[in-house]
């Protein structure tokens, strides 16, 4: 059976949580406005979406040239969430990125080189949707939901711009509590 709770978990913490996009359409929409802003969030997503098509067909190709690869990714993707786990546990100071062109062909190529979603796509890919599912539709809408809810979480951060910020540095280590603790459970829920 899929483990949706584990899965949305993940996704809505990757989504949510400050990362290049999040930091760079919060700051963008403070400095052109929310509705401006608009069109850089639109390129993100384009971007973001080309990135977890790339992502479904790399690790459908390795999973079909290399089956025993499964464990391997399971791993890999549990690693990843252990170290997002201490990072978070972990205070720091958000940088903001000052003079952002908030274009749609920048919002779009800055995916290309954006860590945090290419280790993203590749581990709620290979770790929670390959072991389940092989159609290539369904494949394709769960990358298109993995990039929809990256788009709606930079929304978020654009929307909330200084809110959201302040809401962090208030309840900044409750908050980090949970996300860890969320975070903790998608990795458990990854052998269970």
């Amino acid at each position: 059976m899929f483990p949706w709770i584990s899965f949305f978990s993940y996704i809505i913490i990757m989504a949510y949580t400050p990362g290049p996009n999040n930091i760079m359409s919060m700051n963008n929409a403070k400095n052109v406005g929310f509705k401006k802003g608009i069109v850089f969030n639109l390129g993100i997503f384009a971007g973001f979406s080309i990135v977890m098509i790339s992502c479904l067909i790399f690790s459908t190709v390795l999973y079909s040239i290399v089956p025993k690869i499964q464990l391997l990714t399971k791993i890999i993707g549990a690693l990843y969430m252990v170290y997002l786990i201490v990072k978070t546990l972990i205070p720091s100071k958000t940088h903001e990125i000052k003079n952002n062109n908030g274009s749609f062909i920048i919002g779009a190529l800055l995916q290309l080189i954006n860590p945090k979603i290419i280790i993203y796509g590749m581990t709620a890919i290979s770790s929670y949707i390959l072991p389940y599912y092989k159609e290539i539709p369904i494949l394709i809408l769960f990358a298109f939901l993995l990039s929809f809810a990256g788009f709606t979480g930079t929304l978020c951060w654009a929307l909330f711009g200084s809110i959201f910020s302040i809401l962090f540095n208030r309840h900044s280590r409750i908050l980090n509590i949970i996300m860890a603790l969320l975070l903790l459970y998608c990795v458990i829920s990854l052998f269970i």
